[in-house]
């Protein structure tokens, strides 16, 4: 598969057209193709572009347990509304059970330490990474849809729409979408929204919790 020439052509594609090019690439490569959440702001929109092209896919949500409320009944209304196949992993502690042995959530300063980075890595790998790697060892995809966009963060700017990971086929399908063609989507497909949104996992918006980095998927 020539991913560059793929990612030129999808350049100027619709969501929805690269979304149902992913599903037919999960047929050809024998396995299923789920797509990931975590709920966050806009995200109704990959939710329902999926369930438009294949109803049934799989949604994998690594629920940390460490989630607004906000984000809890967002999620809920979402999937009332789109009938999504909800695939929900959980760490393998409870929260109140990690915090108890553990201390309370680590938080990141704007200059933060190295011993402040590696408190919020190890809480990542406790409450989100652990959880979705055991949902994809279980769900056994052979295409990975997610939500990412370039605009997002700095680091995302580095990625594209299709990526090959460890033999994972990887798809961003709304990944040259802006925030405001984003927000028309969900106008016009009369989607709910929260705006409310804060991932402990990550620390900040800016801080990457690990799922999409180098070396994740080994």
């Amino acid at each position: 598969m020539d991913s560059q020439k793929i990612n030129q052509q999808f350049r100027s594609s619709h969501p929805l057209d690269i979304v149902r090019w992913a599903v037919d690439q999960a047929v050809l490569r024998g396995g299923p193709v789920i797509v990931s959440t975590n709920f966050r702001p806009l995200e109704a929109v990959i939710l329902d572009l999926c369930v438009r092209a294949k109803p049934d896919m799989a949604v994998l949500w690594a629920d940390s347990g460490y989630m607004l409320e906000e984000t809890y009944r967002f999620a809920d209304k979402v999937e009332k509304q789109l009938k999504l196949n909800l695939k929900i992993f959980n760490p393998l502690m409870t929260a109140a059970r990690r915090d108890a042995l553990f201390g309370p959530v680590p938080l990141l300063p704007e200059n933060p330490t190295a011993e402040e980075d590696a408190a919020v890595h190890a809480f990542s790998e406790q409450v989100k990474l652990e959880p979705f790697r055991r949902g994809l060892a279980e769900l056994k995809p052979a295409v990975w849809i997610t939500g990412l966009r370039r605009e997002q963060n700095p680091f995302r700017q580095t990625l594209d729409i299709i990526s090959d990971e460890n033999g994972l086929l990887k798809v961003n399908p709304v990944f040259e979408w802006s925030e405001a063609q984003m927000e028309a989507y969900l106008k016009e497909r009369g989607l709910p929204d929260e705006k409310r949104y804060f991932d402990a996992a990550k620390a900040n918006e800016k801080r990457e919790c690990g799922l999409h980095k180098p070396g994740f998927l080994k």
